[in-house]
């Protein structure tokens, strides 16, 4: 813990609407505050119990949050206040903030919340003038309170605010939604139906997007982008074109506040009308209302409110009186600080642009990624199809393969290719079992392994690989993968696949040398589990298999809670990755990973640490312990071996055990996000392979930029060359530990130390 001085006294609340994920942003800003000598307060009901005081605020201790990560909602209350509008609720609620010593606060809700938290602190000096000039409060008592420092956290299901890529909340929300359409799919396809889903947003589409490119839906509806008018015959076309390839399932995604042109409202109704009217289809309407408010928060959002909660505390810590308030905002992987009025003046321009009728302007102020994806959806859902179409010189052939081991996100991506391909005139051509598959189909073995594809709309959410992935590499006969290059005609190559596919990619690039069979694009979007690729801060799969274990983490400690003294070690696959973001969402005690070791002496370590904490606990709820081991950490302590040991040095304090959820852990169902990424990531690497198209095999050899990854670097995605002077084989991969060099979730161990006692965190 920091030694020094008090430095703030903290208060946290939320306000306004709940979100999943809110809990674990309490949890972080209580430790982060705890660990920087800093007095967290809880203040009940968001600004009613600031304005009420007494007991609705008190002093958050350490144990308090214990066990509320995967917990929904919020845990000190959350309400809409009235009376904060006003003057004298304002005035009432300084007068406790000085009267608790409170002199920071650290609110997490939605645009009117920040609104009012930014106003209180602009008012500060004058309220503290007019309660000494009233006799309520003394010079002596208001003193040490000049100055009110406010930090912003954003907690809104409908990430409804312009400048941050995710709210607290909004991805737990998308969950419950594809979750709930996933379920739809075997009945609609079952009795060929149509459903019209209707979701939350009643100003922002970014639910109903989301969900729409998640499920593969047929027709979208959001209020910052309505349809063109005659879109009742759009909608029928686009329909019944899919029907005819083949589909059997019809889902409409309609959000609440869906509108035309004219800002008539579009009901769900209406849409069900008109399809069962217009294309004689049996349509139902299912309206998901509130239950796509609670829930167990996802991955993402206990690890994105843990580390905004973290920056928060930063932030207060490191504000002046000058300062202007600041809000937590995350681009990419990347959190940051944003002007809090800033981006709620912004947020609010986006309402205002939408009742002028200034549509394109609304999507602008939404933030780039938004557009992005509604464009990417559009093209492939467009009403005017065959324009779609590129010019016969154009079309290319480009073969899909799969290299390593399966990865949530890989049909999605692949289903992505095949949809692009088919819409603008491209023939995908897939590679089945990998390299191997190649080679023995070109060696007169049983026919199939390589073949044209049609649309797999059911690849959508399906986790593994379904054209087969295995981690053989096409050194083991390069020259027999040339030859196929140049019997099935490619022009370009899309692999998808984690470090073993990066692999194929660099001796595939140095092979053209001398096959020029293979001096064709080539381009590989990662998909790992272990998010081990160079080039990227983000493989496909990782948020699908770090979902699955945390959830098997989440029922172990309920287990080892209910028998209050006991410890699981669980073990997982792949990087030290897994376990360490793993450990951060379910409040493991400590993570072993092979990056940074362990010996007999850190075990004995974690086991008097345990000893005391038992000591300490006298049977408290939610006791129960967590370690979290990667299975390559030491091959002497493996995890068995471990929870025998700590069982043996409890002292009877408590029991241990080992756990190995095996290849569970590879994740069934594809989360949303990897859906969506894969779609957004699928698309940019098409549009790259496009480019190339009419050009000489010369010409593309001699382009650095012919052969690529796509990641998300430094808060962008981008498409780096494998060769050249910047190469990432050569600037960003370490070869002989096959990882990338610099991995930035390494210092994330130490958060996950620090926030289950075990260290210090001192953030300023």
């Amino acid at each position: 813990m920091t030694k020094g001085p008090k430095r703030r006294r903290i208060g946290i609340l939320t306000s306004g609407g709940d979100a999943p994920g809110m809990n674990a942003a309490i949890r972080a800003i209580v430790r982060t505050a705890i660990l920087n000598n800093c007095e967290p307060y809880a203040i009940h009901e968001g600004y009613e119990g600031l304005i009420q005081g007494d007991s609705m605020i008190h002093p958050l201790l350490w144990e308090d949050v214990r066990g509320w990560l995967p917990r929904g909602g919020t845990l000190i209350g959350s309400a809409r206040c009235a009376s904060f509008r006003e003057h004298e609720g304002r005035l009432q609620a300084a007068t406790n903030m000085v009267l608790f010593g409170i002199d920071a606060l650290i609110v997490c809700g939605g645009d009117g919340s920040l609104t009012g938290a930014d106003l209180f602190r602009s008012e500060w000096s004058d309220l503290l003038q007019e309660l000494v000039a009233t006799g309520t409060l003394s010079e002596e008592q208001v003193a040490p309170h000049q100055s009110l420092n406010i930090v912003g956290l954003l907690g809104s299901i409908d990430n409804d605010f312009s400048g941050t890529d995710a709210t607290i909340g909004c991805y737990s929300a998308l969950t419950r939604i594809c979750e709930a359409i996933d379920d739809v799919f075997d009945t609609a396809s079952s009795h060929r139906r149509a459903f019209v889903i209707e979701v939350m947003g009643r100003h922002c589409g970014w639910l109903a997007l989301m969900a729409a490119i998640a499920t593969g839906a047929d027709w979208l509806f959001i209020p910052e982008r309505p349809p063109r008018d005659g879109w009742e015959d759009d909608m029928c076309s686009i329909i019944m074109k899919n029907r005819n390839q083949g589909k059997r399932r019809t889902i409409v995604i309609i959000a609440e506040g869906a509108q035309d042109s004219e800002l008539n409202h579009i009901a769900s109704s209406t849409v069900k009308d008109i399809l069962s009217q217009r294309l004689d289809l049996d349509t139902r309407v299912s309206v998901l209302g509130h239950i796509q408010r609670g829930g167990t928060p996802c991955f993402y959002d206990r690890w994105l409110a843990t580390m905004q909660g973290i920056k928060a505390v930063k932030a207060v810590l490191d504000m002046t009186a000058e300062t202007p308030s600041p809000v937590v905002t995350i681009r990419e992987n990347k959190i940051t600080l944003s002007g809090l009025s800033k981006t709620v003046a912004v947020t609010k321009e986006v309402s205002i642009s939408m009742q002028d009728k200034d549509f394109p302007k609304a999507m602008q102020l939404r933030d780039p990624e938004f557009m992005e994806y509604h464009n990417a959806y559009r093209h492939l859902n467009a009403a005017d199809y065959r324009k779609m179409l590129v010019a016969p010189e154009k079309q290319l052939r480009i073969a899909i393969i799969h290299v390593g081991s399966p990865a949530g996100g890989m049909n999605p991506a692949t289903r992505t290719v095949i949809a692009y391909c088919l819409a603008k005139g491209h023939t995908p051509i897939a590679i089945h079992n990998g390299f191997p598959g190649l080679c023995r189909h070109h060696s007169d073995q049983p026919e199939g392994s390589v073949r044209e594809v049609k649309m797999t709309d059911d690849w959508v959410n399906l986790g593994g690989s379904e054209i087969g992935t295995n981690c053989s590499l096409p050194s083991e006969d390069m020259e027999t993968t040339a030859a196929c290059f140049e019997k099935y005609r490619f022009d370009a190559l899309f692999v998808i696949g984690g470090f073993e596919a990066f692999t194929a990619i660099s001796q595939l690039r140095k092979a053209r040398e001398q096959y020029r069979a293979l001096r064709i694009p080539l381009i590989l979007l990662p998909a790992s589990m272990s998010n081990d690729v160079p080039g990227t801060e983000y493989s496909l799969g990782s948020d699908t298999s770090l979902n699955t274990l945390v959830g098997f983490c989440d029922v172990i400690r309920q287990s080892a809670s209910s028998s209050r003294h006991c410890v699981f070690v669980v073990e997982t696959q792949g990087s030290g990755h897994l376990a360490t973001l793993a450990g951060l969402a379910v409040g493991a005690v400590t993570v072993y990973t092979p990056e940074r070791g362990m010996d007999l002496q850190r075990i004995m370590g974690d086991v008097k640490f345990l000893r005391d904490q038992f000591s300490q606990d006298h049977g408290a709820n939610q006791a129960g312990k967590i370690i979290i081991r990667n299975e390559r950490t030491s091959r002497v302590y493996n995890t068995h071996v471990v929870a025998k040991i700590m069982q043996d040095e409890g002292n009877h304090r408590f029991s241990a055990q080992g756990v190995v959820p095996g290849h569970f852990q590879q994740g069934g169902k594809v989360s949303p996000i990897d859906r969506i990424r894969a779609f957004r990531m699928a698309i940019k690497c098409m549009e790259h392979l496009e480019s190339f198209a009419g050009r000489s095999a010369d010409e593309i050899m001699d382009d650095d930029h012919s052969v690529t990854v796509i990641g998300i670097k430094d808060s962008h995605i981008c498409l780096s060359p494998f060769g050249g002077q910047h190469g990432v084989e050569a600037t960003e991969t370490d070869w002989q530990r096959q990882r990338p060099s610099n991995e930035l979730w390494m210092e994330l161990q130490d958060v996950v130390d620090a926030l289950s006692g075990r260290g210090s965190m001192a953030v300023v």
